[in-house]
């Protein structure tokens, strides 16, 4: 089965250096950026931010064009589902202390390039890498 998931990059300008946020995934524990099914009368873009809250904690402004996609396996009632995760940058405006998944999972500000060597997924790596020469930063 193949199905599409929607994903924020979070990322803020600190110390006239630009971070990204990344956090763990519940099971494995990986690198990743808040991610989600798609959701009813919601636009892809607007997915993302929800995700990002609902992982992260986070709230932002999401662009509404795609910085890079990753593919991604995971188990959804005992049956294997492949995904294509679409990738929408999050100029993160605030940072809740308190967050729906706060206990499942932990989340870490970090530079591009350690944000990039640290992420799991290849295009998650790319698109970390892209944000620094996308019309996201100007």
């Amino acid at each position: 089965m193949k199905s599409k998931q929607y994903a924020a990059l979070p990322f803020r300008k600190h110390q006239n250096r630009v971070e990204v946020l990344l956090i763990t995934t519940r099971t494995k524990r990986r690198w990743s950026v808040p991610k989600g099914w798609p959701i009813e009368r919601q636009t892809p873009h607007g997915t993302a931010a929800i995700e990002a809250f609902e992982e992260a904690g986070l709230v932002g402004k999401v662009a509404a064009f795609e910085v890079g996609r990753f593919k991604h396996r995971k188990q959804k009632k005992k049956q294997e589902v492949r995904c294509d995760v679409r990738i929408f940058p999050l100029q993160v405006l605030a940072e809740h202390a308190e967050w729906p998944e706060k206990g499942q999972r932990r989340r870490r500000w970090l530079p591009l390039a350690d944000a990039a060597q640290l992420a799991h997924k290849n295009g998650l790596k790319r698109a970390i890498a892209n944000l620094n020469r996308d019309r996201v930063l100007r």
